[in-house]
């Protein structure tokens, strides 16, 4: 029997790493892990989070720089600095929703 797992996190969140110094606006959900295991056996075996749990892409930056982070659920937490998103692909992807979040653009959804 598998057991039903629900995102924490909805698409259009902005979130921060728990132990790095980097935040992101969710843009997909896994309902657990679906990377390489080269990628998960590449984190320090210390902090290495389990699979079975929702994992999220994210269009993620920090002081240097915007990229694409793919990040266990145990290891984000919301992020309420308020601060402005500046990831280029944000305003591609999703459309602000008014309350410092975002939402997928309806075009994206036909």
């Amino acid at each position: 029997m598998m057991k039903e797992r629900n995102a924490k996190y909805r698409i259009g969140q902005v979130v921060r790493h728990r132990l790095y110094p980097f935040r992101g606006v969710v843009f997909d959900v896994d309902p657990e892990f679906s990377n390489t295991d080269e990628w998960w056996e590449s984190i320090p075996e210390q902090i290495r989070p389990t699979k079975d749990q929702p994992f999220y892409h994210l269009l993620a930056e920090n002081a240097e720089t915007e990229y694409v982070a793919y990040v266990s659920e145990q290891n984000l937490e919301p992020d309420t600095s308020g601060e402005p998103v500046r990831h280029p692909q944000v305003e591609e992807m999703l459309a602000a929703d008014g309350d410092g979040g975002w939402r997928v653009r309806s075009e994206r959804l036909q």
